[in-house]
């Protein structure tokens, strides 16, 4: 019997990089996956290599209607899922910047979709939760809400902190409803999300040299710690911060 047999989960931003690998992993652990994302063709791509055990939702976070849509037509069609990985974000590059010199409209952007699309996206996981009886949510956080480890992305690093406490005041809210709520908080990964660094032998060299383990992430290094969130396993667990992160914020 696999892990996650007959649950539905619904992956944000799965179209690729971590959102992806998750969602793909957890099918081959026996659920069904929604892939959500703002870019349609791209989520239908992913849901097609994954295989008859996910389909593609398009959303835009930021927008509740949209949101709400989603979760809606998911619950009329059979699919309202009892595991959610909030995991939609950007990361602005070359606009975010130190809180002097950002610009309002990056703070505004980053904070939309990072944040207060998080937040739709957990109010109204919880909303279909509490009808049909509890699950898990599963946030994903950054270091650069835990330290000063962001201190050129202001904007970003500020969502990231206000998902960690999103985690916790949710987790405190509806734990007697049966719904859990945790962050995993991955180290630098190299996803299409982290090009311009991944890209720059000098500032990949430098944000690797501050992992004790001393290489970035991979999206398949947070897959093992979401199955075990997103299971009965993790029944336990709640309210808390998973970081893996080759020791960056441990050590």
């Amino acid at each position: 019997m696999s892990r996650l047999d007959g649950k539905t989960a619904l992956i944000t931003g799965a179209a690729n990089g971590i959102g992806y690998a998750v969602a793909a992993r957890f099918a081959a652990e026996g659920a069904r996956v929604v892939i959500a994302d703002r870019d349609a063709e791209a989520a239908e791509k992913a849901a097609t290599r994954i295989g008859d055990r996910a389909r593609a939702v398009t959303v835009d976070i930021a927008d509740e209607a949209a949101v709400s849509a989603a979760f809606a037509d998911l619950a009329a069609s059979g699919w309202a899922p009892d595991t959610v990985v909030a995991n939609a974000a950007v990361q602005l590059f070359g606009q975010d910047a130190q809180v002097a010199e950002l610009d309002v409209a990056v703070w505004r952007r980053t904070i939309d979709v990072n944040l207060t699309g998080t937040f739709l996206t957990v109010k109204h996981a919880v909303r279909s939760m509490l009808k049909y009886g509890g699950g898990s949510i599963i946030l994903t956080g950054s270091p650069t809400g835990l330290s000063g480890e962001g201190n050129e992305f202001a904007a970003y690093s500020t969502s990231k902190a206000g998902i960690h406490g999103l985690t916790r005041t949710t987790a405190a809210a509806y734990a007697a409803n049966g719904i859990r709520v945790n962050t995993v908080v991955p180290a630098y990964t190299e996803t299409g999300l982290t090009a311009t660094i991944a890209d720059d032998p000098e500032s990949r060299a430098a944000i690797v040299g501050r992992i004790p383990l001393g290489r970035p992430g991979t999206p398949a290094d947070v897959e093992g710690i979401m199955v075990f969130l997103a299971s009965d396993e993790g029944a336990f667990a709640t309210g808390s911060l998973f970081a893996v992160d080759g020791g960056m914020t441990g050590i």
